[in-house]
């Protein structure tokens, strides 16, 4: 939080302060880096660039790379276009020189055109079941077709596939992005049930909403939660 808004609004700054960098972290479970992911996943998705850098700074303290950071802008613009992230390439920038970074960063692509769709197709098969995919792709409308073959060659070949993050990470800050974004929840849950499959538990999901509760608000963060417990109940609950 930047000085002139703790010195303009002391008794927000130092209330909310406690609340994310205090109780939340406390409770999350996550450790430093991982934290950073899903909270600069959210900032990205929801369009903040000065909260973003600031955030970025510290991430980048806490062990996050700059490829890393990078790469978590990159895969953010599938789920929440372009339009809102691109502020928060702006900001990364100006952070990066700051700190002596050289840029352009190196290039993390492993695909080409004529591959794109190729491997892309295979991650969402391995991510989803193969059955699944080919279900979905077979059924669509004549009119839904494109969309189709840009998931699997754009939103998968172009980002799943880069280096940077693996698969878990990438799954992760896919989740991060969908929870914060809201009005997603039918893609949330399909990308938990992912997230289960690529090595994030229950305890790492409830983690990230849990650190993501000051920033993205009680709606959102209750609507994750409960499109958690629909895909894994936790001991006690039943579907």
């Amino acid at each position: 939080m930047c000085e002139s808004f703790r010195e303009t609004d002391p008794e927000f700054s130092a209330f909310f302060e406690d609340f994310a960098c205090q109780q939340a972290p406390r409770h999350c479970g996550l450790t430093e880096p991982v934290r950073f992911l899903v909270l600069l996943s959210a900032l990205a998705a929801c369009g903040g660039p000065e909260l973003y850098a600031s955030t970025l700074n510290d991430a980048l303290d806490a062990g996050l790379t700059p490829v890393q950071a990078r790469e978590i802008l990159y895969h953010t613009v599938p789920y929440a276009g372009y339009a809102r992230v691109q502020p928060c390439f702006a900001a990364a920038n100006q952070v990066f020189r700051a700190r002596g970074v050289a840029l352009p960063l190196p290039a993390q692509s492993t695909t080409t055109p004529a591959t794109r769709f190729e491997k892309g197709l295979a991650v969402q098969k391995q991510l989803f079941g193969a059955e699944q995919i080919e279900t979905m792709r077979a059924s669509a409308p004549a009119d839904q077709k494109p969309i189709q073959d840009f998931l699997s060659a754009n939103c998968f070949g172009d980002y799943y596939t880069r280096g940077g993050l693996d698969a878990r990470q990438r799954e992760l800050v896919t989740f991060a992005v969908l929870a914060a974004m809201g009005g997603c929840e039918p893609q949330l849950t399909a990308h938990i049930r992912a997230n289960l499959g690529a090595g994030n538990d229950r305890s790492v999901l409830m983690g990230a909403v849990t650190a993501l509760a000051p920033y993205i608000g009680y709606p959102r963060s209750l609507n994750a939660i409960r499109c958690i417990t629909e895909v894994t109940p936790n001991e006690g609950e039943t579907l």
